[in-house]
């Protein structure tokens, strides 16, 4: 695959959000340049922007005036939020309709409407382990519906989702229960945001997830810049401990994959600088990772590591396509490229046993890599992802490694297709849709190409998640169409 020529690469367009200095890294520029499919690291042939919503048609509940209406409130309500830092005193408690007893709301009443009960069911036996796949004291799964018990909009927020992925498995085209449930969890956060609880934050980042499963490519990170501001301004980070932490990963990955779907445009919106605890220099990551010894977080140096990669990368488009001067010149990137490889490499070398495969079989077309620890999973994926895309970016560089399986971005792209086959997390599936993309496009033959659609569509289908959208795309790569039966 050669490259194209070099062009201006796709902006994001900046949608009417306030233009305070504290929210400016999270409003993308606006621009009316888009020459779609530039070829900054090699691998892009098409525009990522223009997808399809699902497989099974347009998504009616992602068209909703009143769903489109209440997005916008609660993103206007994060960045007001974000900009007014100071603390302050609780707001009247809310919720006291549903118990009339004032401070205190009922639970029991609550779930006694419709099939909330189910829904809180299916939040705790298919969401939840989506949410915690990185996460071995299960927040989303146990701690945070305890706290629910006492936190009203928390409630409706897990409400909310556990009813939209029903809907969306269900493919209900009408009458949404979710958009309910996802208004009033808006409405009992509005006078609760500025008290910075746990709770607060995490019915945010809940209801960021539920607007998540159909997210158009081109509006993935118009959903994340208010939580992204909320966490910059609150100085939540990837260390914060306890609830607050694995909340931030779980936002973490999303970013990451907004990143990817930029496909070398952006970096992700919370630069990977402000994941580490504050004044923590960017060479002392490796150590405060490993340092944790925790399995969970030594996954989460690989999310970490994939958002610098795409920020790298990132800064290399800009400069030479754009022409931005951030530094990004032959000899920093260079210097970069090198000390970001070096991490990855030592990432996979220094593995604890958790990040280990069980079995590893060779198998065609794909290895069939099993592993039993949920964060072994996505983390070893996207260290993969990393690989192909550093390994894009810099082919002279890329041909310094020899003739190591490493250096091969084939090797990298069957790696990560192995994974997806061989460990059934609906988590890890979903997490795997941008990382399949990227190694899709460079697969040649037919039944490889096969394999990979039957995945997507597949990870569509169980979970509900907005996959197929990169079938079309990855079809228009390799130039033909994959019927459904292959």
């Amino acid at each position: 695959m050669t490259d194209a020529p070099p062009s201006k690469r796709p902006r994001f367009t900046h949608h009417g959000a306030a233009s305070d200095d504290l929210l400016s890294p999270f409003l993308p520029t606006p621009t009316t340049e888009s020459q779609p499919g530039a070829a900054g690291n090699g691998l892009n042939n098409i525009d990522p922007f223009l997808s399809p919503a699902t497989s099974w048609g347009i998504d009616e509940f992602s068209l909703d005036p009143s769903y489109l209406a209440s997005q916008e409130e609660l993103r206007s309500l994060l960045f007001t939020t974000a900009r007014s830092t100071a603390p302050t005193r609780a707001g009247t408690p809310v919720g006291a309709e549903e118990s009339g007893s004032g401070a205190t709301f009922n639970i029991k009443q609550v779930l006694a409407k419709g099939r909330r009960v189910q829904y809180l069911k299916n939040y705790i036996s298919h969401v939840a382990p989506w949410l915690d796949m990185f996460d071995s004291n299960r927040a989303f799964g146990i701690q945070l519906p305890a706290l629910a018990k006492q936190s009203p909009p928390l409630l409706y927020a897990i409400l909310a989702i556990g009813a939209r992925q029903l809907e969306r498995k269900e493919k209900t085209q009408v009458s949404f229960d979710s958009l309910e449930l996802y208004q009033e969890a808006i409405r009992l956060l509005t006078p609760l945001l500025q008290t910075r609880d746990t709770q607060v934050i995490a019915a945010c980042v809940i209801l960021c997830c539920l607007e998540m499963f159909t997210a158009s490519a081109q509006d993935w990170r118009r959903h994340l810049e208010g939580c992204a501001a909320v966490f910059d301004a609150f100085g939540v980070n990837g260390f914060s401990g306890d609830i607050l932490q694995a909340v931030f990963w779980c936002y973490a990955r999303m970013d990451v994959c907004g990143a990817l779907i930029s496909d070398g445009a952006e970096g992700t919106l919370l630069k990977p600088c402000k994941w580490l605890p504050p004044d923590t220099p960017e060479d002392f990551a490796e150590s405060l990772f490993r340092h944790t010894s925790s399995p969970d977080m030594y996954a989460n140096f690989s999310v970490y590591l994939c958002a610098r990669t795409c920020e790298l990368i990132s800064d290399r488009n800009k400069y030479v396509e754009l022409g931005e001067e951030n530094g990004c010149d032959d000899a920093y990137f260079r210097d970069r490229w090198i000390r970001l490889w070096d991490l990855l490499a030592n990432w996979a070398l220094s593995r604890p046993n958790e990040m280990l495969p069980v079995k590893t079989t060779t198998t065609s077309p794909f290895p069939h890599i099993f592993f039993a620890h949920w964060a072994a999973i996505s983390s070893n994926q996207l260290y993969h992802t990393s690989c192909i895309l550093l390994l894009s970016s810099n082919p002279k560089q890329k041909a310094m490694l020899g003739s190591s399986p490493i250096a091969s971005v084939f090797w990298h792209a069957k790696r990560i297709c192995g994974i997806s086959l061989a460990n059934p997390h609906e988590g890890c599936l979903n997490n795997a849709i941008q990382p399949l993309w990227i190694a899709g496009r460079l697969l040649s033959h037919s039944s490889e190409q096969a394999l990979v659609v039957k995945t997507i569509r597949h990870i569509e289908a169980l979970t509900g998640w907005t996959a197929c959208w990169r079938v079309r795309d990855l079809e228009n790569v390799w130039g033909y169409k994959i019927r459904a039966e292959e």
